[in-house]
């Protein structure tokens, strides 16, 4: 009776075992398909030289060589660290104190999520057409306050020193929305018992955030945290909208992207450009690894 109840178990669990793959299967063959192989083959493309037409001639190393000589390549990788290290953090705090002033007992809660929210489902077309008009030096928002303090008008986006600055301030403006709802969520499902025993214990509303809300929000905000690095490193629409080609501050906003971009798709150097990719897709993992491995040490899932 044992041997044919176990025989039973087996068949039952082999059938589910079947069951649960042919319904993920379109899933797998989804990802199989537009993620797995073409990674394959950009990494392929990356030791050829490779035409307009998909040939690719075997050339080794010479895209990476030619890579690690390209003073433009160098300047665009200073240019994405420096996008990175700036609206990552400040859009991450940004995000935080937005959420915890949302998660207050304030009139208007729902108007003044939709409303922070907005910038994250706005085209990013219409975004870059209406802050160029903010930025423009001539008949621009940001100049025209700017005249009425007496003070000269400024090319905010011509300017090689400041138009990195601009786009980051827009990249601020679009991401903090999402990044918001996503630590209100987080910060809604920590148990309000936690707060009720810190104020009989006399902690302060600023004590009961760092001490309460901080440390059990922490996988929210290391998820957060882990996203905005990917997405920094992979702007592109933006800038690419924001900043012509014929912009003086071209250079000075150029991402590794945007090279990538360009010699895909305006120059044909598609094996260059699938070497870029590479290079883009190594600093996002190495980044994220340690990430991975420094969250041990404040990420908190209990």
């Amino acid at each position: 009776m044992q041997g044919t109840t176990k025989k039973k178990i087996a068949k039952r669990q082999w059938r589910e075992w079947i069951e649960g793959y042919l319904f993920i299967a379109p899933l797998l063959t989804g990802i199989f398909m537009f993620y797995i192989i073409p990674f394959i083959q950009n990494f392929w493309f990356s030791f050829n030289d490779v035409n307009k037409f998909n040939v690719a001639t075997f050339c080794g190393l010479d895209n990476y060589i030619e890579m690690y000589h390209d003073k433009e390549v160098w300047g665009a990788l200073g240019n994405t660290f420096l996008y990175v290290g700036i609206t990552v953090p400040v859009g991450l705090m940004l995000s935080l104190f937005v959420a915890a002033l949302l998660n207050t007992k304030i009139r208007g809660t729902s108007f003044y999520r939709t409303i922070y929210f907005l910038p994250s489902v706005t085209m990013s077309a219409a975004v870059a057409v209406v802050w160029r008009w903010i930025y423009n030096e001539q008949y621009g928002l940001l100049n025209a306050a700017i005249k009425l303090l007496g003070l000269p008008a400024h090319g905010w986006i011509t300017d090689p020193r400041t138009a990195i600055f601009m786009v980051m301030i827009v990249g601020i403006w679009g991401t903090v929305g999402y990044n918001m709802i996503i630590l209100l969520a987080g910060m809604q499902g920590i148990s309000r018992s936690y707060y009720e025993a810190a104020s009989v214990d006399g902690a302060s509303g600023i004590c009961q955030f760092f001490k309460i809300t901080v440390p059990m929000l922490s996988p929210t905000i290391f998820f957060v945290l882990i996203t905005s690095v990917i997405s920094g490193f992979q702007v592109f629409d933006t800038i690419y909208m924001m900043i012509g080609k014929k912009n003086m501050a071209f250079k000075s906003t150029q991402t590794l992207v945007m090279i990538f971009y360009s010699n895909a798709f305006d120059y044909g150097h598609k094996g260059y450009a699938a070497a870029i990719s590479i290079l883009i897709f190594s600093i996002i993992m190495l980044v994220t690894l340690f990430q991975m491995l420094g969250q041990k040490k404040w990420v908190n899932y209990d």
